[in-house]
């Protein structure tokens, strides 16, 4: 692996996998350019240093090519206000167009590649399959496409540059063609960008060399989704906060009622494994006793409070109540590295909002007292964001299920075809 301090640019045309995944309003402009500007460092230093830069991402899910509502075409300008140069659209992300203009690309110029995910080749992933083909047929399309199609389809991407970086971390639990095969087409000029080294950098330092206490805070609405990272955690942390809807699927496990709360009973005995796993290994399982509850998902909804594992018939826990606040924001201080990765209570709703927002504030504050705090998963970054506290934790991922899938892991698929 090769630092991107350490390599010449000079004359070369870097291949960079960005992550410009980013939303769009109706008029088809960008609406948060939070990942563009996270790219534009390396991007710079690219130029700097004498080299050309072809950026390649992938934007939602199109099931087609071309497909005018996901085309990268609409985020040119974002790109060229932040980059502060001309970006060049290539129109097709392989193909002799986009080979022409990489070819005849300048020291210091930039060019865009279409939408990678226009074709099904980058996700490995065949298209077009009758409704009811069987698992055969299936598996069957998907290895023809991974051996012929899809190798050709990295080739036609890899000749376009004499190096590759990998700057898109949100996407490098993937093995995609342009985040994970690419990189054995170039065994000596692959390298991280400033992006995915800090994120690499960031999660290394909470996993293998934490301060303790190490408290990670997991919300989110279910157990089925967070099972593996919970169970890595308990590995390394000295406690969990247990959040969000997930904590009626505990209660209920455990002979709660949860009303019309969110639940999985087909997750209760893994709750109780979780539990019981907690206590072998001395970990504190921290949970809300009360929560906030509503007759209605909806910012008219009637509230009330009740005991987390006793919610009426009609009602839902939407939220953490005033003892549960207290309870998990004195965990907070007294931890010396914080992990958060999932909102307690439906913050969308601003008056379901105030138990993230006293765990946002509580980990500001820890911080300030010299705490670790790595924020990551596109809710919790909303939530900071929402409550004007970004610029008070010590790092915010950028990728959600990457991050989480780096803790169960211990690696990605992404991070390493360019360690190797």
């Amino acid at each position: 692996m090769i630092s991107i301090d350490n390599y010449d640019f000079k004359g070369k045309r870097a291949l960079i996998r960005v992550d410009f995944n980013v939303p769009l309003n109706e008029n088809g402009e960008v609406t948060d350019d939070t990942r563009i500007r996270a790219a534009i460092p390396t991007i710079k230093k690219v130029l700097a240093e004498g080299g050309s830069a072809i950026l390649m991402s992938h934007m939602g899910r199109p099931k087609k090519n071309p497909d005018a509502k996901y085309s990268l075409e609409q985020i040119v300008s974002t790109i060229e206000k932040n980059l502060g140069t001309t970006v060049m659209f290539a129109g097709d992300c392989i193909g002799e167009k986009a080979a022409e203009m990489a070819k005849n690309l300048k020291p210091g110029e930039v060019m865009l590649l279409e939408n990678l995910r226009f074709y099904a080749e980058e996700e490995g992933k065949p298209r077009g399959l009758a409704a009811d083909a069987t698992k055969e047929e299936k598996d069957a399309a998907k290895k023809a496409l991974k051996e012929g199609p899809q190798k050709e389809f990295v080739a036609k991407l890899a000749a376009m540059g004499d190096c590759y970086i990998n700057d898109a971390f949100g996407t490098a639990h993937r093995k995609h063609a342009s985040t994970y095969l690419i990189a054995k087409n170039f065994p000596n000029d692959k390298m991280f960008g400033y992006l995915l080294g800090k994120e690499v950098k960031a999660i290394a330092s909470v996993m293998e060399n934490p301060q303790h206490p190490f408290c990670a805070i997991i919300g989110g609405s279910k157990v089925s989704s967070k099972i593996g990272v919970i169970k890595a955690l308990i590995e390394k942390v000295d406690s969990i906060i247990i959040g969000g809807g997930m904590t009626y699927t505990f209660a209920a496990a455990q002979g709660g009622k949860v009303g019309n709360s969110i639940c999985e009973p087909d997750m209760f005995p893994v709750a109780l494994e979780i539990l019981e796993l907690a206590k072998q290994k001395g970990v504190k399982l921290v949970m809300s006793p009360d929560a906030l509850i509503a007759d209605d998902f909806s910012a008219s909804a009637n509230t009330n409070t009740a005991p987390a594992n006793n919610i009426p018939e009609g009602w839902e826990g939407v939220d953490i109540a005033d003892e549960g606040k207290k309870r998990f924001c004195e965990h907070i201080l007294e931890c010396k590295t914080i992990l958060w990765n999932g909102p307690v209570g439906v913050f969308e709703i601003d008056k379901f909002a105030t138990g993230s927002k006293e765990v946002a504030l509580a980990i500001a504050e820890a911080t300030k007292k010299g705490a670790y705090s790595l924020i990551g998963g596109g809710d919790s970054v909303a939530c900071v964001n929402k409550f004007g506290l970004a610029d008070q934790v010590s790092y915010i991922s950028t990728g959600g299920g990457a991050l989480l899938e780096y803790i169960e892991f211990g690696d990605l698929p992404g991070v390493a075809a360019i360690r190797d």
